[in-house]
């Protein structure tokens, strides 16, 4: 299903163009930096850790293997990893048979924040991936402690409509 979209895509950001591609075994590590970046993820123990990477290879490759999934990576010119994103798309019955797409771990790195790059990867998911997919509604969530988050989503007409519950097991 997510094979359907154009990959790799050019993005277009404040400090140049950057290549939206499909992340691989070989982006193992820098996803893992980029999650560990974020103050938020490395609480939860995202913190990119050698010992962990079995755990997040095994994940890596559970994503790129179910087609209703992917994980996307963005490179800069020199072929740096400076951003990650997961997308899920999900069948519903709700809103006459909607298909929704999910966005989750939107990760820009720390050095690279501030220059568009996560609003051209936002842009391109409801421009670009949510059409191409047939998905009516495009979702996400966002820890309740993210508040220049919730900014820059409302920013690009996302809408807090929801109270989000986890149950952790």
């Amino acid at each position: 299903m997510l094979r359907r979209l154009s990959l790799p895509t050019e993005l277009a950001a404040s400090n140049g163009s950057l290549t939206l591609r499909s992340a691989t075994e070989l982006d193992l590590d820098a996803v893992m930096l980029l999650l560990s970046d974020d103050p938020v993820s490395a609480a939860r123990g995202d913190i990119a850790s050698p010992a962990d990477r079995p755990v997040y290879l095994a994940a890596l490759l559970a994503i790129v293997a179910d087609p209703a999934n992917a994980l996307l990576v963005v490179e800069d010119a020199s072929g740096a990893v400076v951003g990650t994103m997961q997308l899920t798309l999900i069948p519903g019955m709700a809103r006459r048979g909607s298909t929704r797409l999910l966005v989750e771990a939107v990760r820009v790195s720390g050095l690279h924040r501030s220059n568009g790059i996560g609003g051209a990867m936002m842009r391109w998911v409801t421009d670009t991936a949510a059409p191409a997919l047939g998905a009516a509604l495009v979702q996400l969530t966002s820890d309740a402690s993210r508040t220049d988050a919730h900014r820059f989503y409302e920013r690009l007409g996302f809408t807090g409509s929801h109270l989000g519950f986890k149950y952790s097991v």
